[in-house]
């Protein structure tokens, strides 16, 4: 009597145990979080890294605009001359590690930096007859405003007491994160990737009379 009663029990037992199984299986939160942060973390990752180096390349932009400043200021003051026979007077490599000894903090300039106005930091300063003569717009070597800098008509050459003088620099800053790279680049070569955010830092002044 009691194997025939408990038979019909017996059959129904894994099949429940398999029913509660299944359901705690599929009510089990363990290891989710851990799934959602490996397909979160790539994107948001991506986001941080975008952030981050559009803050230092505009923090860099300031720090070219400081250097342009300064020693704007001290060629309007005499400290600095481009005069041959001046005693302040400053050769064009002279006056290149000047600057980047101002931007050194986060722009580091290499040997061909301080010798070549074709490398990453081009500066430009001369002298003109009036305020009028002064540049407004960045040389390109074409139409195109995303075209690269012509460097052909920029020279080191301040002008003497009294006279009117614009300190231009430019610095290719290289964007390394794919998503910057198509809002702040603004040299873009046909054909090729854009890599470069061009710093452009100006400063126009007559120089006092030293």
């Amino acid at each position: 009597m009691s194997s025939v009663a408990n038979g019909p029990k017996s059959t129904r037992l894994p099949e429940r145990n398999l029913k509660r199984s299944w359901r705690r299986f599929s009510r089990s939160t363990d290891g989710a979080a851990a799934i959602e942060f490996a397909i979160l973390s790539v994107p948001y990752f991506i986001i941080i890294f975008a952030i981050l180096e559009t803050f230092v390349a505009f923090a860099a932009e300031q720090l070219v605009t400081n250097a342009v400043n300064t020693l704007g200021r001290q060629l309007r003051t005499g400290q600095i001359s481009g005069t041959l026979g001046h005693p302040n007077y400053k050769t064009e490599a002279q006056f290149r590690q000047l600057f980047c000894d101002e931007i050194s903090i986060i722009i580091k300039c290499s040997s061909a930096e301080l010798t070549s106005k074709n490398s990453k930091l081009i500066i430009d300063a001369r002298s003109f007859a009036s305020f009028g003569q002064v540049p407004t717009s960045i040389p390109r070597t074409s139409s195109d405003a995303f075209a690269d800098i012509d460097t052909g008509s920029m020279k080191y050459a301040p002008g003497g007491p009294e006279s009117i003088n614009v300190l231009r620099a430019y610095y290719r800053w290289q964007v390394i994160t794919d998503l910057v790279r198509p809002y702040i680049t603004n040299i873009r070569p046909n054909g090729s990737m854009p890599t470069d955010f061009l710093i452009v830092a100006t400063t126009t002044f007559k120089s006092e009379k030293y």
